[in-house]
């Protein structure tokens, strides 16, 4: 027996204040979802209750398998949402109705307060129990923990926090298991209360979930109002276009369409099925720094757990289910890890949802594009991790290049140039600022197509030894460049070796005695067809991109750079001026001249130069000193 206690009042978590806040004084159209999102909590607890079940039968004491009622009340102006699962202790109803443990909280109420349309982003995001307070003046929880004898009651109307207190002897009455959401409705809200209004709701987002759930109308007997199956468990004959899309919305809580579907089963030494959907827009905690997976795993439909890893972390975007018919019932979340059976599992699930991604993009490249577009960052992280599958995964990226967008290493590789034997790329922070790099000049004087990387990830993956197709990858701000064996489009271009009398040799020490320590190195470039000069990285040291945001991050200490410079340019050519002149004038001149080829080689790059005020007084000379002659 329970006995009543006066309710605690408790403040809401600080994200959550601000979520209700938006829930109660905001007009979404989509305020279906707040019934969605309730039974999906309710199936969840089911899940739970049959999982923690297997080890623990006496939990279902009362051996009835769980379901979720529906109860409309028209005359409490109440919506009740039932079910029969695993159930919450006070100190549960607390932290799951209180707080937001979910890692990108903040980001989604950034998001959602900016939002012009506020129902596509919940629909996106998924707010769970609080889309409720879209609908309620007030919300009451009734729950008891399976296997327990108390009974809780947690009260709010949305404002700064809640109650929550020993539940009475009638409540203990008629929760003997499970938890009983009351959701009593704003009279704007009062159409959730008719039975066809429930029934497509139920219809459009609910159909699938694996327990019955029941609609208990205030007239007539208990009816179920969904098909209760494991729609991956029935052939893909019997399944249309639209029952996959029901499917996918229900297991990923999405609104948007899947923009790719995998359906099969494996038989042979394993048999699983796996459902598995790419969606087409992005998710919020896409780059959570946990980067977990969001496929479920069942055992003969026994929900195990949501984050098994199924499939590596580059892959984290993929929804669905694989449901295994040889794993064992009661294995732990903490076995998942070492399982063998799971790691074969994994390892045929990768390879088929990469074939899956391949095909996608020859037959259907509209498709892919859209999965491209979200998730190309993500994908092109098992380029750096999984070397097993790097070529593959390099075949399946898709580049911006100075050809045009969407190319894939395919398409490079049929478009290579005469005796050109590498493929060619730049990184750097954004399309426009690689178009103008000077470093691409000799290479555009040639035709040569050059891949134009801006992602943050693409730093880190393209350090890797990579090839494809036999062709190396090669940096363009990094090494040794040589074009010389690759013709000009245009045979008159003027490339030619400089006839201008230019003493190389002399240039070049003029130049490293002015700098002094700030280049590790001065020489001529292959590079620069009309530009002064450029900064790149020697062969062993890492890309210039990747070097800027290791040094960033203080992880690296920085190298010094490379000045490459353009040996037919009249900059150049004017720092060494008279040969035979040994003046101060002289030596000042060459030695600001060269100082302007490394801080205009910097900006270039993206970066400022080490003393911005020092270069601002060079130029105002340099620039007076030419007004003066004129």
């Amino acid at each position: 027996m329970t006995t009543t206690t006066a309710p605690e009042s408790q403040p809401f978590q600080a994200e959550v204040a601000e979520l209700l806040n938006l829930m109660v004084h905001s007009v979404y159209s989509e305020t279906d979802i707040f019934l969605r999102e309730l039974i999906s909590n309710a199936s969840d607890a089911c899940d739970k209750l049959r999982y923690e079940a297997i080890s623990a039968p006496e939990l279902i004491a009362d051996g009835a398998p769980p379901k979720i009622r529906i109860v409309p009340d028209k005359k409490a102006n109440t919506l009740g949402v039932v079910d029969s699962g695993i159930g919450m202790d006070r100190q549960e109803l607390i932290d799951n109705l209180g707080t937001i443990a979910r890692s990108g909280t903040k980001s989604f109420l950034s998001r959602l307060t900016e939002a012009k349309d506020g129902a596509n982003l919940i629909g996106q995001f998924g707010v769970g129990f609080y889309a409720a307070f879209m609908v309620a003046e007030r919300i009451v929880v009734t729950s008891r923990r399976a296997g327990s004898d108390q009974v809780f009651v947690w009260s709010s109307s949305g404002g700064s926090g809640f109650e929550i207190a020993q539940g009475s002897d009638e409540d203990a009455g008629r929760v003997t298991r499970g938890t009983e959401i009351v959701v009593h409705l704003k009279k704007d809200a009062q159409k959730y209360l008719e039975t066809y209004e429930i029934e497509r709701i139920v219809r459009a987002w609910s159909d699938n979930i694996q327990f019955p759930i029941e609609l208990v109308p205030e007239e007539g007997e208990p009816r179920q109002i969904n098909s209760a199956s494991a729609l991956w468990q029935r052939p893909k004959s019997e399944l249309s276009a639209e029952d996959y899309k029901q499917a996918y919305q229900q297991i990923a809580g999405a609104f948007d369409e899947p923009a790719m579907t995998l359906h099969y089963r494996a038989e042979g030494r394993q048999s699983y099925a796996v459902l598995l959907f790419a969606p087409s827009t992005k998710p919020f905690d896409l780059f959570d720094q946990a980067r977990k997976g969001k496929v479920k795993l069942y055992v003969r439909r026994v929900f195990i757990a949501d984050d098994a890893d199924l499939l590596p972390a580059y892959l984290r975007f993929i929804r669905g289910v694989i449901d295994s018919e040889d794993l064992p019932l009661n294995i732990s979340r903490e076995m998942l890890q070492n399982n063998p059976q799971l790691a074969q599992i994994r390892k045929a699930v990768t390879g088929r949802v990469i074939s899956e991604l391949e095909n996608l993009g020859e037959k259907e490249p509209e498709a892919f594009a859209k999965i491209w577009d979200a998730f190309g960052p993500v994908i092109k992280e098992g380029i750096w991790e999984d070397f097993e599958r790097r070529e593959k995964l390099l075949g399946l990226s898709r580049f911006t290049t100075t050809k045009g967008e969407k190319r894939s290493l395919n398409q490079y590789v049929d478009d290579l140039k005469a005796n050109q034997t590498d493929i060619y790329y730049l990184t750097g922070d954004s399309i426009e600022r690689l178009k103008s790099n000077p470093k691409l000049e000799s290479a555009t004087a040639r035709g040569i197509e050059v891949l134009l990387l801006t992602d943050p990830v693409d730093t880190f993956w393209t350090s890797a030894p990579l090839d494809f197709g036999g062709k190396p990858l090669k940096s363009l701000s990094q090494g040794d460049i040589d074009f010389a064996l690759i013709p000009l489009l245009d045979d008159k271009a003027d490339e030619k070796k400089d006839d201008s009398g230019t003493d190389e040799a002399t240039t070049i020490a003029l130049i490293k005695d002015a700098l002094g320590e700030r280049v590790s190195d001065v020489r001529a470039s292959q590079r620069l067809t009309s530009s002064a000069s450029c900064l790149v990285a020697g062969g062993d040291a890492h890309d210039r991109m990747l070097e800027r945001l290791l040094a960033m991050q203080n992880k690296a200490p920085a190298t010094k750079p490379i000045l490459e410079i353009n040996m037919r340019h009249p900059l150049v050519a004017a720092i060494a001026g008279d040969k035979d002149a040994a003046n101060d004038l002289s030596k000042d001149l060459s030695k600001d001249l060269s100082f302007l080829l490394l801080e205009q080689a910097q900006i270039l790059d993206g970066e400022l130069p080490e003393d911005p005020a020092a270069f601002a007084s060079r130029l105002n000379q340099l620039v007076l000193r030419g007004i003066a002659k004129g």
